[in-house]
């Protein structure tokens, strides 16, 4: 049965027709009723939709597009993009902090599963963070030392986004077909470019314009109910960060979906889901200048503060591993 969209309708008839999370709010509604029942890997089953149109978030003035329509797990995605960033392939790092979202995909029985079966427990493999900061390195574990091993295209993306703005090569990317068979799981989120925006000439009004930053993100697999809230927030995030240690100002998230699916058993909360109305993005704050953070190594998690985030309540749904 076809979901009604009348309590939407309704609640554009004012300021918040303009809200971004409908975006995401709606796509979720056209693949619900308009999506192709598919088989995957999990064996739970999805409604799918292939390359939808791209979700575009402002992160003008400090805006932090974290869903509001329920709560996202920001510390979870603090930590996870910290971790990343690190260049770490350890999800016991994370457990250890208590977020336990690498845990089915790095249990004993499921990296069995998967054929790697010699690596320990909490041991992903060559996963986002190793091809972020050492993109071509022979993967040994997660133990192992890489410091100076392969390509580090994060830090090439940010010399690029300060040395050479206009550059149409300033992109990161976690595919690597050649670890892909040592992965416990092949990136979802696989690929970003940044864009820098010139500053218009400075005026009296502005001598000092700032060139804005924008990020586009293309994701192959794009679980609606769980990941993609997630990966909004985690590429928002990402964006800020490099933002503040380029001197850039944030303009622009955009996400690019490929295999964009609602999981059958997600149907039913999402409809609950589809039911709220948004509330006001919060904004993101520095609780240390750019000069203490100093690169993009040093950011700490004490450093984020996100203000004025008010969510709707929790809506629980379970992973598919």
């Amino acid at each position: 049965m076809a979901i009604q969209t009348s309590v939407q309708d309704d609640a554009r008839s004012g300021a918040s027709s303009k809200h971004e999370e409908y975006q995401y709010l709606d796509l979720i509604r056209n693949i619900i009723n308009n999506g192709q029942p598919r088989p995957d890997r999990t064996g739970t089953g999805t409604i799918a939709m292939f390359a939808p149109p791209a979700l575009r978030f402002s992160l003008a003035n400090g805006t932090l597009p974290l869903l509001t329509t329920k709560r996202v797990f920001l510390r979870g995605v603090i930590e996870e993009l910290l971790w990343f960033v690190r260049g770490s392939t350890d999800g016991k790092l994370l457990a250890e902090k208590d977020i336990h979202i690498w845990e089915g995909n790095g249990s004993r029985e499921y990296l069995d599963k998967v054929g790697l079966s010699h690596r320990r427990e909490g041991d992903l493999g060559p996963v986002y963070g190793f091809q972020w900061r050492h993109f071509g390195a022979d993967y040994k574990t997660c133990e192992d030392d890489y410091t100076g091993q392969g390509v580090d295209q994060l830090a090439q993306a940010i010399d690029k986004i300060k040395h050479n703005p206009t550059d149409r090569r300033i992109i990161m990317s976690a595919w690597n077909p050649k670890d892909l068979s040592s992965m416990a799981l092949p990136p979802c989120h696989m690929f970003c470019q940044f864009y820098v925006t010139l500053p218009p000439p400075a005026t009296e009004a502005n001598p000092s314009p700032k060139p804005l930053l924008s990020c586009l993100m293309y994701q192959r697999s794009c679980d609606l109910g769980l990941g993609v809230p997630f990966n909004i927030a985690s590429y928002s995030l990402l964006t800020h960060m490099i933002a503040l240690i380029t001197d850039t100002v944030p303009h622009e998230f955009i996400l690019q979906m490929g295999d964009a699916h609602v999981y059958r058993d997600h149907v039913e909360p999402l409809k609950v889901q589809l039911e709220r109305q948004p509330r006001d993005f919060p904004t993101l704050d520095w609780k240390r200048a750019k000069e203490e953070i100093g690169d993009i190594d040093g950011f700490r998690y004490e450093d984020f503060e996100v203000v004025g985030y008010k969510p709707m309540g929790k809506i629980e749904m379970k992973m598919s591993a």
